[in-house]
């Protein structure tokens, strides 16, 4: 049993930066180095790719992550913990063992499976959103459940130097080592809390470093375009000290700690993950020194009966269109040019919108401008349940080109399927977890 252990996090999102997960890698003396690449919908997204082709659905980068990463993690014995398995870990881990051939390295694979549920959905089950039966939402997709680190930590008994998982809680992937190293009770829900407290702040990378936080006037953060990720040195009773790679962006700050321990949290005093009920309202934050920021506090109360699921379905197409009008009366030409698409196709579709960027886009017309700007682009986007009607959008702001008002420019066109996320809640012991085993 080790008395202290450092978990870096090299990525918060599927499209995160590369090279802060090699830089933690390589110079920040880590046990374990952790990937948290998947969000909400991006497993929905991830089960499409699959069902097109049952060689894919995991995470689209987990190829070139893996390839320039895992010469470090032998060098320097850092096991990696992830989610980019995403819908199909064991074509994920298959990958894996190709590339590790095709380098010449040795490493083991453990994939972690169970929380694909869409065959054990309930009948009755209502979504948490609107209390709406799930045939209401027309074609489901897919349907993954939050599993928590008892579905994890059989695989860090194993020798593998990697684990991949699908849809794990992103907290767990960072407890689990906690529990894996320390020799904690899952029943403690105290030290589960304290964890979860670290887990929580950890997971989305180059927020808890300044990325997110950042503002050039209220709150400036030095170095943004070289901005470091965290890792934190935790202790066997469940303190942590965040840190970052030396010479890298970013800051490690109280104010910072503090906005990410409440980011998606409703109740501090009642966070449900997998693996316990957290309370965050005991946190302390102490700044140890520059770019050093002890934590501690924390507790919990004993995990919850049921895990959530996120079942995906078709939510229909997105059919945008945008163009650009400048100089004298350049507000007034875009109004006319969206009253014109609003009045030749808004009626075709359920949901239809006109944005003008630079002026209401954001905030709509709640704001009250002093002085029109000089240039403005024209959005326009509509939802529909078929694809052909989508298309329309963009064809019509095309066509503004010469049909008027004047002097539009740069016109540019999407079509988007729609994929919608809703949540039930599922039994615990209706899921079973189990690891597999891969090696080059």
């Amino acid at each position: 049993m080790k008395d202290k252990i450092r978990i870096g996090c090299g990525a918060g999102f599927s499209g995160d930066r590369f090279e802060p997960a090699l830089m933690l890698t390589e110079r920040g003396n880590l046990d374990y180095l952790v990937l948290e690449c998947l969000a909400e919908r991006t497993i929905a997204l991830a089960q499409k790719r699959k069902q097109q082709n049952p060689e894919l659905g995991y995470d689209i980068f987990l190829e070139r992550r893996i390839e320039s990463l895992l010469p470090l993690l032998v060098q320097h014995n850092t096991r990696l913990i992830t989610n980019m398995g995403a819908a199909n870990p064991i074509a994920g881990a298959q990958k894996i063992i190709e590339l590790a051939k095709k380098l010449g390295i040795k490493v083991q694979v453990a994939v972690v499976l169970g929380d694909d549920v869409f065959d054990q959905l309930p009948a009755a089950a209502l979504s948490m959103e609107e209390n709406k039966p799930l045939h209401a939402y027309g074609q489901l997709i897919s349907a993954n459940a939050y599993l928590g680190v008892d579905a994890i930590l059989p695989a860090l008994k194993t020798s593998a130097q990697i684990i991949l998982t699908g849809r794990v809680a992103d907290p767990s992937l960072f407890l689990a080592p906690m529990i894996h190293e320390f020799g904690w009770s899952e029943s403690d829900a105290d030290r589960m809390g304290k964890g979860t407290v670290i887990g929580h702040l950890m997971e989305c990378a180059g927020q808890l470093t300044g990325g997110y936080f950042a503002d050039p006037i209220s709150k400036p953060v030095p170095g943004l375009a070289n901005l470091g990720h965290p890792l934190v040195e935790i202790s066997r009773e469940g303190t942590g000290v965040i840190l970052k790679v030396e010479g890298t962006g970013g800051l490690i700050h109280p104010q910072i700690a503090k906005e990410q321990l409440l980011y998606e949290v409703m109740d501090p005093g009642n966070y449900f993950t997998p693996d316990v009920i957290a309370d965050f309202r005991s946190v302390r934050f102490e700044q140890l020194g520059p770019n050093r920021l002890g934590v501690s506090g924390g507790t919990g109360k004993m995990k919850p009966e049921t895990l959530k699921v996120s079942v995906g379905y078709q939510a229909g197409w997105i059919g945008e269109g945008e163009i650009s009008y400048g100089g004298a009366h350049a507000v007034e030409r875009a109004k006319l040019a969206g009253a014109i698409i609003q009045q030749r196709i808004g009626s075709y579709f359920d949901e239809f919108r006109v944005d003008f960027i630079g002026l209401n886009s954001l905030h709509g017309d709640s704001i009250s401008l002093t002085g029109l700007p000089y240039e403005v682009r024209l959005r326009v986007a509509g939802k529909s349940s078929q694809k052909e009607i989508a298309q329309l959008v963009g064809e019509e702001v095309e066509a503004l080109y010469t049909n008027g008002p004047a002097g539009g420019g740069g016109a540019r066109k999407f079509v988007n399927e729609v994929i919608g996320v809703v949540s039930i809640l599922i039994d615990r012991n209706q899921i079973k977890s189990e690891v597999q085993l891969f090696e080059s």
